[in-house]
């Protein structure tokens, strides 16, 4: 029922629609329509015009009643959002990242940034449209049980203004003033005076947002002030957080952020263990092989939190938002390489999270050395080629492991993006097509397989890192 609500949007939909749509009697909706509106889920949307009978009551989603924060971490820089329950974009922040400042560092300034981009929503109590959202339905559905009042206890974020929601965050690898690592608790450390990084409202949508506009450094303060609300329960694949309470950053309650944070997506650079939210060895940087990222946030932030691959968090937005197709591959070309899969209308992670590893397929017996310790692995060719300015090449390359792809899984369509892709979208987009129209042609294939740009430009993996947490509210885990 929420599902079909989210998809009807701001125009609505009627009673006696959502019983069609869902093989349901009219009385079965009128008692789930209740609870959701008791809830603060849903609410009026004016009334249809009649043709002959009585004007029909249209409902809609109330999008603020819940959202979640993503956060797409890289190798040397965060972006972070806060997503609402209709996938809007509400508040965004970024920063610069050092991966190899250590892994604590790293992990204190995730937990730093979204306190400072959501911290009064962590802090329990908001109310949306006269319906207390500390638990109840929405919790159930998330996690199947209530959480509420689970929040960190003593975390006092400083140096954002309640005011406005501009915060500062200390630079990667520094340890905050206030607490170190080892006079307090994760859920102590406080952010130490540094320069500001950006804190920036959301006005446009994914598809609007350009990636060239704004830096990691650069944006402008927040205009939304975040405002308490309650956290809520577990996700799959999600930690539990541990009860006790969390402050806003400056220590107030200010009023007015737009939606109830019920939990934490991660999405970085795999391999990892998403049922664990476990690290496995990221290139480059071993220490990070075992590192329980999704129980650490937890305990700092007092938050649900599930982590997963970089790609498959785009991929499960893409997948939402119909941006992709029945089957299709995102190909996400950064500080790395990667793939998000998606086959048969939902997301294909495979029984280890292994799958979409795209990176370090070898393509080039004996060719050049990988930070995976293998050699010829597409993500050292494509990265040695940018690093010569040669970017046909590595478009090529790129295309080749892409044909590779559609041969082996018959997919509809391959995505193209990231870093390295957006600077240089139409090098890459007409290299890897023509790969893979001359591979079709070889083949014998009757339709062609469509190469393009994935919509969302810089935040499309934060965004679809939220939706891990907000898609098993709509019944769409995997996206199907």
């Amino acid at each position: 029922m929420l599902d079909l609500l989210r998809v009807a949007g701001d125009e609505g939909v009627s009673r006696l629609e959502l019983a069609e749509r869902a093989g349901l009697t009219p009385q079965g909706v009128s008692k789930i329509v209740a609870r959701l509106r008791a809830e603060g889920l849903v609410t009026d949307a004016g009334r249809r015009a009649s043709t002959g009978g009585k004007p029909a009551t249209v409902l809609r989603l109330v999008p603020g009643a819940g959202g979640a924060v993503g956060v797409h971490l890289e190798r040397d820089a965060l972006v972070a959002v806060v997503v609402d329950l209709a996938g809007r974009v509400v508040a965004e922040r970024r920063t610069a990242v050092d991966f190899g400042a250590g892994v604590e560092a790293v992990v204190e300034l995730v937990a730093r940034e979204v306190r400072l981009l959501a911290g009064g929503a962590l802090a329990g109590g908001a109310r949306v449209e006269g319906a207390s959202v500390g638990g109840g339905l929405v919790g159930a559905l998330v996690s199947g049980a209530s959480v509420s009042g689970a929040v960190a206890e003593g975390a006092s974020a400083e140096g954002a203004s309640a005011e406005t929601g501009q915060a500062e965050a200390a630079p990667v690898g520094t340890t905050p003033a206030e607490a170190s690592p080892a006079e307090a608790t994760p859920a102590e450390a406080a952010p130490a005076e540094a320069t500001p990084a950006e804190v920036a409202p959301a006005e446009a949508s994914p598809a609007e947002a350009s990636p060239a506009e704004a830096s990691p450094a650069e944006a402008a303060p927040a205009e939304a002030t975040p405002a308490p609300a309650a956290p809520l329960g577990d996700t799959p694949g999600a930690s539990p957080a541990a009860g006790r309470e969390a402050r806003m950053p400056g220590g107030g309650q200010p009023e007015g952020f737009p939606v109830a944070v019920l939990g934490v997506g991660v999405a970085l650079p795999g391999p990892l263990d998403h049922e664990r939210g476990v690290l496995h060895r990221v290139t480059g940087y071993p220490e990070w092989d075992g590192y329980p990222l999704r129980d650490a946030l937890a305990a700092r932030l007092g938050l649900p939190v599930v982590v997963d691959k970089d790609t498959n968090a785009a991929a499960l937005g893409l997948a939402l938002s119909g941006g992709g197709a029945e089957s299709f591959a995102y190909l996400h070309l950064g500080t790395g390489l990667g793939a998000g899969l998606v086959l048969g209308g939902g997301l294909h992670r495979g029984a280890r999270t292994g799958a979409g590893e795209f990176g370090h397929h070898v393509v080039l017996l004996d060719g050049p050395a990988c930070e995976c310790g293998d050699r010829g692995c597409l993500e050292a060719l494509c990265l040695a080629a940018v690093a010569r300015g040669d970017l046909d090449e590595a478009a090529r390359v790129l295309g080749t492991g892409a044909g590779n792809l559609v041969a082996l899984l018959d997919i509809d369509r391959v995505l193209l993006g990231g870093r390295t892709v957006a600077a240089a979208g139409d090098v890459f987009v007409r290299g890897v097509a023509a790969v893979v129209a001359a591979r079709a042609r070889r083949e014998g294939a009757r339709t062609g397989v469509g190469v393009a740009l994935a919509p969302g430009g810089e935040r499309l993996v934060a965004e679809g890192a939220a939706q891990l947490v907000l898609a098993p509210l709509f019944g769409r885990a995997d996206g199907g």
